[in-house]
């Protein structure tokens, strides 16, 4: 685990930059270079306000592509911010990775409880990292499935999510393995290119797609993304960011919110893929969540 951030008050940060002098030198070698972006390097700023919560929060997200692999420090960090939407005053500044995690996970569950066939039996995760386990701990405690299987490009990994999780859990060797037959599938990988192929996947199967967050990254090939009816959390988003909607031409059916709010129907009857990229006030509905659990001593 990470150590705790410093948190520097007005007062210290000017004990240690007692005069603008002090920037002269390092600003001039960063303006040398402020040309020269480091390409594996992103940093998000994911700002918003809900109404119904009353709350003003921004996330700042990093992502080192490659840490997944070749270091123990996650490849996605995040911390947010929250605010007094009155007159912008920081009243908090908390961990987002959990907050990610958490929220993202009970997307998937609310996108799930209106878009899955009644009975359905069998639940696939694909993937074994953190997006793996929140999904896990949400589904197991919203539904009733009677068999859980798990696949992962590191098959430790994925023997590992099965011994630390409570329930039974089936480790599978392949993709197809675990998907065929799947009534609930759950992608949660950094693969680039598509991994789920729509021959494996059964008629009325419900997807959640949470990988491939970028325009020119994949999870699930075209013919899947074009057979299904497809649900996003936000129509704008996915048109720039979801490399599954864009290489794959589908159509966008519908967002969640609508199917929520009765505006559109969820086709439950029909294979359904909700693509998750994430919205900014769903971390601030969190975020409002635990700050009022927190002030309140519980």
């Amino acid at each position: 685990m990470s150590p705790a951030p410093a948190f520097l008050s007005a007062a210290e940060v000017q004990s240690h930059l007692r005069s603008s002098s002090l920037l002269m030198q390092p600003l001039e070698a960063a303006l040398n270079l402020a040309d020269k972006v480091e390409s594996a390097i992103f940093l998000g700023v994911m700002p918003a306000y809900s109404a119904a919560e009353d709350a003003l929060t921004t996330k700042l997200v990093t992502f080192y592509e490659g840490h997944s692999t070749t270091s123990t420090v996650p490849s996605h960090q995040a911390t947010v911010l929250l605010f007094e939407p009155s007159n912008g005053t920081l009243l908090a500044v908390m961990d987002g990775n959990v907050i990610t995690a958490k929220r993202t996970a009970a997307v998937s569950a609310i996108a799930t409880k209106f878009l899955k066939r009644p009975n359905s039996e069998v639940l696939c995760i694909l993937g074994a990292g953190v997006q793996a386990y929140s999904h896990y701990e949400i589904f197991s405690e919203q539904f009733s499935f009677k068999e859980v299987r798990i696949w992962n490009r590191t098959k430790e990994n994925a023997e590992k999510f099965a011994n630390t999780v409570q329930g039974e859990v089936r480790v599978c060797s392949s993709v197809q393995e675990a998907v065929t037959g799947a009534d609930v599938i759950i992608t949660v990988t950094m693969a680039t290119e598509p991994i789920l192929f729509g021959e494996w996947v059964k008629e009325g199967a419900h997807i959640n797609a949470i990988g491939a967050s970028r325009p020119d990254w994949r999870e699930l090939d075209n013919e899947l993304m074009n057979r299904a009816v497809l649900y996003v959390d936000s129509k704008e988003a996915a048109l720039k960011e979801s490399g599954d909607v864009l290489l794959s031409g589908a159509e966008i059916f519908a967002e969640l919110g609508e199917v929520v709010k009765g505006v559109k129907p969820a086709q439950c009857e029909k294979t359904t893929v909700f693509k998750s990229l994430g919205m900014a006030v769903e971390d601030t509905v969190a975020a409002k969540l635990v700050y009022d659990s927190w002030s309140s001593g519980k």
